[in-house]
């Protein structure tokens, strides 16, 4: 298995996405799906050092939806 870091990815309520890091103490935000690699590139690259940087990151989006029964 790679070296990876998953984010479980969520639409905000305010609009723009939520990002958090299974297993470690990582969370941000972005106002688009444009700039979201690019948030989670910064995140991760400020959270671990060159040592112990994961190679990959992975992007779990996570959509719920409530319907009527």
């Amino acid at each position: 298995m790679r070296n990876e870091i998953i984010f479980t990815i969520t639409e905000s309520y305010d609009g723009g996405y939520e990002a958090a890091a299974v297993g470690h103490s990582i969370y941000t935000q972005s106002e688009n799906a444009n700039e979201l690699a690019a948030v989670l590139r910064d995140a991760v690259k400020c959270h671990f050092n060159e040592n112990n940087m994961p190679t990959t990151i992975r992007m779990h989006f996570v959509k719920d939806e409530v319907i009527a029964v």
